[in-house]
């Protein structure tokens, strides 16, 4: 009890202490540690650690909406994850379905977009994903969420180089006109994120230091902040020291 006590007093002391103009608008969160956290709690199935790490998320959302975040990105699942045994990626894309519905759910306020490639996962979770995600279009008051599931960094950019190109070749340009004219502006317009606030930070838990394939186009001038807890353990508070560390730096953009 004095712990929780003493816990929300510096919740609202460092709260208080955040300059509202210094928030970053667009966070990317790397839901990471999930199976660490279920050994570490003496549990033997994965899909345990899975599902403490999905219910954290509604929580997180809501952080998100009290200190003024428009833009949440969530790393749910990579494409490399969908190398996992059958077992614990069954479990886990059941899990993700039912993140999904939670955050789509009546009374909620976050518009859900996923992002990545859903052709590579089950036709009916596939399915269940999309019509979850539609339910929440054109909701307001709370940030946008995108939920990156079957998503990697570099198939986005091959995926945005196509889509670039193809674009141009219908537009009837030749296709040396396309390449002399090839740069990174026109790359950014294809990528999954083309129409969203641009990403100023991303967070990773359980004390891994690698993007592991996040958002590797978006990252370029992102800052980042690690925090060694797992997922399932991560708290207000760390959240609100992510935010001071970010409000603290001098962000340059490589100039």
């Amino acid at each position: 009890m004095l712990r929780r006590v003493l816990d929300l007093i510096y919740v609202r002391r460092l709260a208080g202490r955040l300059p509202p103009e210094l928030m970053p608008r667009h966070i990317g969160i790397m839901v990471d540690g999930n199976r660490r956290w279920a050994r570490s709690a003496g549990l033997r199935d994965p899909a345990d650690g899975h599902r403490a790490g999905g219910a954290k998320i509604p929580a997180f959302l809501r952080w998100c909406d009290a200190y003024g975040i428009e833009q949440v990105t969530v790393y749910l699942l990579s494409d490399d994850n969908l190398n996992r045994s059958e077992s614990e990626l069954t479990a886990l894309l059941g899990i993700i379905e039912d993140v999904i519905e939670e955050l789509a759910a009546p009374g909620n306020p976050w518009q859900v977009t996923p992002i990545g490639t859903l052709d590579l996962l089950p036709v009916a979770t596939a399915r269940a994903i999309k019509e979850a995600a539609d339910r929440t279009a054109g909701r307001v008051g709370g940030a946008r969420v995108n939920v990156a599931i079957g998503y990697g960094g570099q198939r986005e950019i091959a995926d945005a180089v196509r889509s670039a190109i193809a674009e141009q070749l219908a537009e009837g340009r030749a296709l040396d006109d396309i390449l002399e004219g090839f740069d990174a502006e026109l790359i950014s317009r294809h990528v999954y994120t083309a129409e969203q606030a641009p990403l100023d930070m991303i967070v990773r838990t359980s004390g891994e230091q690698r993007l592991s394939g996040f958002m590797l186009w978006q990252s370029a001038y992102a800052e980042m902040h690690f925090c060694e807890c797992h997922w399932p353990d991560f708290r207000e508070i760390d959240f609100l020291r992510a935010l001071r560390a970010y409000a603290g730096r001098d962000r340059r953009f490589g100039r």
